[in-house]
């Protein structure tokens, strides 16, 4: 089977899980002797380690977003963008000769591509893992353009010889991280005929059970440094703490946000006991997990699934969480996790902590249950479902 896949961000060039999900995803499918390619865009983010060479990987193409943000561009650098993306795309579409498209994070991406894709009768599936859906038409300057102006959007389709419209729902049959990411994407995208929920797994190979240290006040966040995940609140929870209290925080992303986080740390006189530290490897990750007391994942917004708490809890890590979005959809205040509300709170978050540091036989059982919350979303059967999705896009044929 020949699979051509598209998306944003790719590792090592990336912020999140999901872009780990559609590597993890490249790599089970080649293992498995499929040939898989990956488009994605022209993105370079400062690396931690070397970056090794990709025969299978093109970063060609181009988008919209920018640090962070989606800057305002003028009519000409938007055909200039859309053009080279077609053409890029129908180029690899050409040399490759995929028997299916499979669509991954496509926010700030340009939307005319899976128009594209449909129009050349092409096999498709996509996994939409983030709220794409809900935000990727608002920040793609050009289909938001002939929304806006749909009198004169089949004039600039002649001129151009790029789609101005999109269907989503015909294009592909899309699967959905969780239940909230399916209705979250059914109430901004519309009616999409054929959808499915295939929720992201856990490397277990990877994240391995280990033993668990004695209680050391060591609190762990790890994910992208982002105002939505959360992360403030979990610092101001130290001043509610014990001294001995700690918090390191491994990820990258805003740099304009962990600047402000530094801040705060230091104007709480916290600086000493909070560190900053870029996102591991896998091996180094499970280390960190093993090593923390307690996992935070304090995120403000509604999640779409939430990988990080099924690593930890992999791993043996007991679990503090809002239990936003999708990741309430295995989350369990008292069985698997400790939930903590109001979500803004420290205090709130501070008391959770102290309820673990002075219950081991709590710790105890949210490790033992949250172990198997884990095996039972790995990602080898994760991997497994999307090639089962593959051939049926197949199969099914083009739309």
């Amino acid at each position: 089977m020949r699979v051509l896949t598209i998306g944003s961000m790719y590792p090592p060039h990336h912020l999140g899980g999901y872009e780990l999900d559609w590597a993890s995803s490249v790599r089970a499918l080649q293992a498995d002797g499929h040939d898989v390619r990956v488009l994605t865009t022209d993105l370079r983010l400062p690396l931690q380690r070397t970056e090794e060479a990709e025969p299978t990987v093109e970063r060609t193409l181009r988008w919209y977003w920018e640090d962070h943000r989606f800057p305002r561009m003028g009519p000409r650098a938007v055909v200039a963008l859309e053009r080279h993306n077609a053409e890029t795309a129908s180029s690899a579409i050409d040399r490759h000769r995929p028997d299916v498209v499979c669509w991954w994070a496509m926010g700030g991406m340009s939307l005319s591509l899976i128009e594209n894709v449909r129009r050349r009768g092409l096999p498709a599936l996509g996994v939409a893992y983030d709220d794409w859906m809900a935000y990727g038409p608002l920040v793609d300057h050009w289909t938001r353009t002939w929304r806006r102006v749909r009198a004169l959007a089949p004039l600039a389709a002649r001129v151009t010889s790029l789609p101005t419209t999109l269907d989503l729902s015909a294009s592909a049959r899309w699967l959905f991280a969780s239940e909230h990411t399916r209705a979250e994407a059914l109430r901004s995208a519309g009616p999409l005929a054929d959808t499915g929920v295939l929720n992201p797994g856990v490397r277990l190979e990877e994240f391995a059970q280990r033993s668990r240290p004695e209680w050391q006040w060591r609190l762990l966040y790890v994910g992208r440094i982002d105002p939505r995940k959360g992360i403030a609140v979990a610092i101001k929870a130290l001043v509610h703490l014990p001294q001995a209290a700690s918090l390191t925080v491994a990820g990258s992303g805003d740099e304009r946000h962990l600047a402000e986080l530094r801040t705060l740390a230091a104007r709480l006189g916290l600086a000493g006991r909070v560190e900053f530290a870029p996102r591991a490897d896998p091996a180094a990750l499970a280390a960190a997990y093993a090593a923390c007391d307690a996992l935070i994942f304090p995120s403000q917004w509604e999640e779409p699934w939430g990988l990080v708490p099924l690593e930890g809890m992999a791993v043996g890590a007991p679990v503090l969480a809002t239990g936003t979005g999708g990741s309430a959809e295995y989350l369990r205040d008292e069985e698997n996790c400790l939930l903590f509300a109001p979500r803004a709170d420290p205090a709130a978050l501070a008391a959770a902590v102290e309820r673990l540091a002075e219950d081991p036989a709590l710790r105890a059982r949210l490790e033992s249950a949250g172990r198997e919350t884990a095996e039972r979303h790995s990602g080898a059967n994760a991997d497994a479902a999307i090639l089962s999705e593959l051939e049926r896009a197949i199969a099914r044929g083009g739309r």
